[in-house]
């Protein structure tokens, strides 16, 4: 099971260090939201777009701090159509079958878009 560090909103306001040189620099969770996809989300983004081709939005998030212990998932697709809401989160379960099992847990959003 991979470790992961709690980041609590407090440590936003003190991510943010002001050096003597009054430069500014970025890090902790005020980094995170600057930089691009981790590794994890991006494998997760792939996976989804290859079992779901029809998707008309897919997001993967790191909820987890950055550790790729948790994730949170939007996905809009209209292989969706016509099914129940578990039965949607189940498609999206055996598309991540592998990716699942080192995670501590998966949130998971599914819609059939609207247009």
């Amino acid at each position: 099971m991979l470790a992961c560090k709690r980041i609590l909103t407090g440590t936003m306001i003190s991510a943010l260090r002001v050096h003597r040189s009054s430069k500014v620099v970025v890090c902790g969770p005020v980094q995170r939201w600057l930089s691009s996809q981790t590794d994890g989300e991006t494998r997760i983004a792939n996976v989804l777009k290859e079992k779901f081709p029809l998707a008309a939005s897919l997001k993967v998030v790191d909820i987890s701090g950055g550790c790729g212990a948790m994730y949170e998932i939007h996905i809009e697709s209209n292989e969706f159509k016509g099914k129940r809401t578990i039965q949607q989160h189940q498609l999206v379960n055996q598309a991540l079958k592998e990716e699942i099992q080192g995670m501590h847990g998966l949130r998971i959003f599914t819609d059939v878009p609207k247009h």
